[in-house]
C-alpha cells in the first residue's frame, strides 16, 4: 500500500468521499456526482476531455432519449389506458397477476420510475374501492418493476451504463435482447415470490374508508387561531378537545417561533402543528374553531364574447356554455393529495421560497412525511422525495396540478383522456425504434434520437415537453459519476482489487467471483445510487475477468442485474420510495419482504448466470 502511486490515493479518497455522501445524503446525488469529476479533474487525475466525457457517453445521450420515448407515451394517455384495465378487475389475486403483468412489460421497456408513478393512483383507488388494504399491491408494483427492468438492455440507465462502459473498456457489448431469456427467468422468481411467500408476508396497513380514499396517511397540518377561537389563552396541553381522538398538538408557533415554558398559553394568531388521520385533524379544527390559512382566488377568465351573429353566434354561445361550466368548476373545491415526485423540482424548495399558492392557486393544508418530524411552518419546511401534500384547491386547477412533471395526484383524480391517434403513433415510434435497433439496422443510439425527433416532427411531443420530460438528475449524475470509473481504470485501482479477489478466491474458481461481485454490487446499491455503485463495480469486473482469463459478460451481468434490482431498504431505489409514503409501509417491511428476495436473486444469479453466459465461449 505505502508504494501505491499518488494518482491512486487521490482517486480512493475521492472515491471514499462519494461513497459517504450518497449513503448520507447530505447532498444530491447529481451534485455529488459532478463534484466527483471536478474534484478528480483539479487534482490532475483526469484530463479535460475525460472529465467531460460522461456528457458524451452513449449512455448519458440514450437515457436522455428513452426518457423522450417514454414521456410521450405517458403524456399522451397511452400508459394511462393500459393501467385503466386494472380499474375493472374485482379479484384480488387476478388483479395482482394482472397488475403484475402489465407493470413487466411495460417496465421491460420504458422507465421503471414512470410507469410506478403511472400505476400508483391507479392501484391506490382501484384496492381502495374494492376494499383491500393497498400496502398488499404497492411493494409488489415497486419489486416487479424493478424486476423487469434487466430483461432488455433499454430497461434501466444501469443497463445502459454497464454496457456503455464494457464497450468503451474492453470493447465487449451487448444487443437490445442479449438479457431477455435470463431477465425473463428473473421476472418469474420475483412473481412467484411475490404471489405466495411475499403475499402472506406484505403487511396488512388497513384499507381507508369509503369516502376517504384520497387520504393515504397521517399529516402533520398547520391551523390559524382566529381571536374568537375557545382556544385563546388555554396552555397547549388544554388545546385539543376530549373528542379529538388519536390527534397530537405538536407545537404551537409564535411568528415562527415555538411557544414553550410552563406558563404558555395559546394567543390568537398564532399557528397549531397537529398530527393525525386527516378526518381526524379537521374534526378537531372545527372543534377548535381554528381555521386554515387562506387559498388565492383563481384568476377570473376573460368575459365571453357577444354580438356574434349566424355560425359565429352559434359558436359563441357554446363558449358561453363552457364559461359557465368554468365558473362552476372554479367554485368547487377539492381536497387534493401530491407527491413529490423523484427528481421533483420541488426537492429542496420551501412553499413560500416558491410562492406555491400563488403559483398553482393552491393551499398545502398538511404534509404527510415518513420517519421526519415537522416542527416549523409549513411554508418554511423544504420539500422532499415522496412527501404528499394535502392541497386545497379549485376544481379548475387540478389539470394543472396533474400536468405538472414534479408531482402525482394520489386523491382526488380524474384520469387523462386518452388521444388514440397521439397514443397509437407515440406506441408505433417507441416500437419502432426499439425494432430498427434490434435488427441492427441502425446503433440503438442512432434509433432513439431518430424516434424523439419523429416525436416533435409529427407534433406528438413539443419541444419544451421534450425537454421537460427528462430527468436531468439522472443525466447530470451518469455524466459525472463515469469519470470516475474511467479513474479508478488508469491509476490501476480496478487491477488492485481485482488481484484482491483473484487471492482471496482465485483458488474457488470464476462462479466464486461472480458471486461476491454480484454481493459487492448489491450491497454498494442498497445504501447509494444504482448506478454509482455500477461505476464502482464494472471497472473491477473487467480487470478481474482479464487476470482470470475469461469472458467479462458473466461478471458484467452480475453487476448490472445486482445493481438494478434493489429490494431491501425503501431509500435505495426511486420507486421504493413512491411506495414507502402511499403505502403507509415500515422501514422494516422491505427488510423483512426485499431482504430474503434479495438472497433468492443472488443464489439464482451464481446458479444461472454462468448457463447463459459461460466462462469460456
Amino acid at each position: 500500500m505505502p508504494g501505491l502511486p499518488l494518482e491512486l490515493w487521490i482517486t480512493i479518497a475521492v472515491m471514499l468521499l462519494a461513497v459517504y455522501l450518497f449513503i448520507t445524503e447530505k447532498l444530491r446525488v447529481d451534485v455529488v456526482a459532478l463534484l466527483v469529476m471536478t474534484a478528480l479533474l483539479v487534482l490532475g487525475v483526469i484530463t479535460v476531455p475525460e472529465a467531460l466525457s460522461g456528457f458524451s457517453n452513449q449512455a448519458t445521450v440514450m437515457v436522455a432519449a428513452m426518457f423522450v420515448l417514454s414521456g410521450a407515451l405517458k403524456a399522451n394517455g397511452a400508459l394511462d389506458a393500459i393501467g385503466e384495465v386494472l380499474s375493472r378487475i374485482r379479484w384480488r389475486w387476478l388483479f395482482l397477476l394482472v397488475m403484475l403483468g402489465l407493470v413487466a412489460g411495460l417496465s421491460a421497456f420504458i422507465n421503471n420510475t414512470a410507469t410506478v408513478a403511472v400505476f400508483l393512483p391507479l392501484v391506490l383507488v382501484a384496492t381502495t374501492a374494492n376494499g383491500w388494504a393497498p400496502s398488499k399491491f404497492l411493494i409488489p408494483l415497486s419489486y416487479i418493476s424493478q424486476a423487469a427492468g434487466v430483461c432488455t438492455l433499454i430497461g434501466t440507465s444501469t443497463n445502459l451504463l454497464v454496457d456503455s462502459m464494457a464497450r468503451e473498456s474492453a470493447g465487449v457489448g451487448f444487443t437490445i435482447f442479449e438479457f431477455a431469456p435470463l431477465g425473463i427467468i428473473f421476472v418469474g422468481i420475483c412473481a412467484v415470490y411475490l404471489l405466495t411467500v411475499g403475499w402472506w408476508t406484505l403487511p396488512n396497513r388497513g384499507t381507508p374508508n369509503p369516502g376517504e380514499t384520497e387520504h393515504v396517511g397521517r399529516f402533520i397540518a398547520e391551523l390559524v387561531v382566529p381571536a374568537e377561537a375557545p382556544v385563546v389563552g388555554k396552555s397547549p396541553r388544554e388545546a385539543l378537545p376530549d373528542s379529538a381522538q388519536d390527534v397530537d398538538l405538536m407545537e404551537v408557533l409564535r411568528n415562527g417561533t415555538p411557544v414553550h415554558g410552563a406558563d404558555a398559553t395559546i394567543a390568537a394568531g398564532d399557528r397549531l402543528l397537529v398530527r393525525g388521520d386527516w378526518p381526524r385533524i379537521d374534526a378537531a379544527r372545527k372543534a377548535m374553531e381554528c381555521r386554515f390559512d387562506h387559498v388565492p382566488k383563481a384568476p377570473e377568465r376573460a368575459p365571453p364574447r357577444t354580438g356574434e351573429s349566424g355560425e359565429n353566434g352559434d359558436k359563441g354561445r357554446e363558449k358561453d356554455k363552457d364559461k359557465n361550466k368554468d365558473a362552476s368548476r372554479k367554485d368547487e373545491r377539492l381536497h387534493v393529495e401530491a407527491m413529490v415526485a423523484p427528481g421533483s423540482h420541488l426537492i429542496g424548495r420551501t412553499l413560500y421560497g416558491m410562492r406555491f399558492a400563488h403559483t398553482y392557486r393552491a393551499r398545502v393544508q398538511g404534509i404527510h412525511r415518513r420517519q421526519l418530524a415537522i416542527r416549523s411552518s409549513l411554508d418554511r419546511v423544504p420539500l422532499s422525495v415522496g412527501d404528499v401534500l394535502m392541497l386545497d384547491a379549485p376544481a379548475d386547477a387540478l389539470d394543472d396540478l396533474r400536468a405538472d412533471p414534479g408531482m402525482i395526484v394520489l386523491g382526488e383524480r380524474a384520469q387523462k383522456r386518452v388521444k388514440p391517434r397521439r397514443a397509437i403513433l407515440s406506441a408505433l415510434i417507441m416500437v419502432a425504434a426499439i425494432a430498427v435497433a434490434a435488427l441492427g439496422w441502425l446503433p440503438i443510439v442512432a434509433s432513439a434520437l431518430v424516434g424523439c425527433l419523429a416525436l416533435v416532427a409529427l407534433q406528438l411531443m413539443t419541444p419544451d415537453e421534450a425537454y421537460e420530460s427528462i430527468d436531468w438528475q439522472v443525466i447530470l449524475l451518469l455524466a459525472g459519476i463515469i469519470p470516475l470509473g474511467l479513474a479508478l481504470q488508469k491509476t490501476g485501482g480496478a487491477n488492485m482489487v481485482a488481484e484482491l479477489l483473484l487471492n482471496v478466491l482465485g483458488p474457488y474458481g470464476p462462479v466464486a467471483t461472480l458471486a461476491a461481485i454480484y454481493l459487492m454490487t448489491s450491497a454498494l446499491t442498497e445504501v447509494m445510487s444504482s448506478n454509482a455503485s455500477a461505476v464502482l463495480v464494472v471497472p473491477i469486473a473487467l480487470a478481474t475477468a482479464e487476470s482470470m482469463g475469461v469472458d467479462a459478460k458473466p461478471l458484467l451481468i452480475a453487476v448490472a442485474f445486482a445493481a438494478s434490482t434493489s429490494f431491501a431498504t425503501p431509500i435505495s431505489y426511486q420507486t421504493n420510495t413512491m411506495v414507502y409514503t402511499a403505502g403507509g409501509y415500515r422501514f422494516s417491511d422491505f427488510v423483512k419482504i426485499g431482504m430474503p428476495l434479495n438472497v433468492i436473486f443472488w443464489i439464482s444469479a451464481v446458479l444461472l448466470i454462468p448457463r447463459f453466459f459461460p466462462f469460456h465461449p
